[in-house]
């Protein structure tokens, strides 16, 4: 081996070396990336998310404030994609792929918007021109969950209840999907 290949291969690794020690000095990002997946009759629903921490933060209305279309994640936006047509709190929605923004309010229900925008970043709101589909969800209090959370606590053949859950706020999403097995 040359001297300049050996020089090469003494740089390369040393690079490379620095950077994995850079990288754990930096430790874990705040919010781990997290994802769900669910089968309702014959349609598979999946939810792809930043799961950002409550850190002792007040979460509604300090760190996500009222009447504001807010991403519930981090990072990028938080995505939904359904294999088949479904309903969401009794209202169609097409099957494809989707970002989930929701409007915080202090008393009455929470919107719950599902974005045409499917691949962007948890800010700014992609606007109402992009909106698929709108619905109201009156939130419940629930025990305190430290990490956001998406997940099917009810699934039964040709329904289920999808929640979101962070901090004591749990909002119940009905979703129906049909029970044809013979779609494509």
């Amino acid at each position: 081996m040359s001297s300049r290949t050996r020089a090469c291969l003494v740089l390369c690794s040393s690079a490379l070396f620095g950077h994995a020690l850079h990288a754990e000095a930096q430790g874990y990002p705040f919010s781990q990336r997290g994802e769900v997946r669910q089968n309702v009759a014959f349609t598979e629903i999946s939810i792809a998310y930043g799961r950002p921490t409550a850190r002792g933060r007040v979460l509604f209305p300090d760190l996500v404030g009222w009447e504001r279309a807010w991403n519930p994640g981090a990072d990028s936006a938080t995505r939904i994609t359904v294999s088949r047509d479904i309903e969401i709190q009794g209202r169609a929605l097409s099957a494809g792929e989707y970002t989930i923004w929701l409007i915080p309010r202090e008393r009455a229900p929470w919107t719950m918007v599902l974005s045409r925008a499917a691949h962007v970043f948890h800010t700014p709101y992609p606007g109402e021109a992009h909106d698929a589909l709108r619905v109201e969800i009156a939130p419940v209090h629930g025990d305190h969950m430290e990490t956001l959370a998406f997940y099917f606590p009810m699934v039964l053949r040709e329904e289920a209840e999808l929640r979101f859950h962070w901090g004591t706020t749990v909002l119940p999403v009905s979703i129906r999907a049909a029970y044809r097995p013979d779609e494509n």
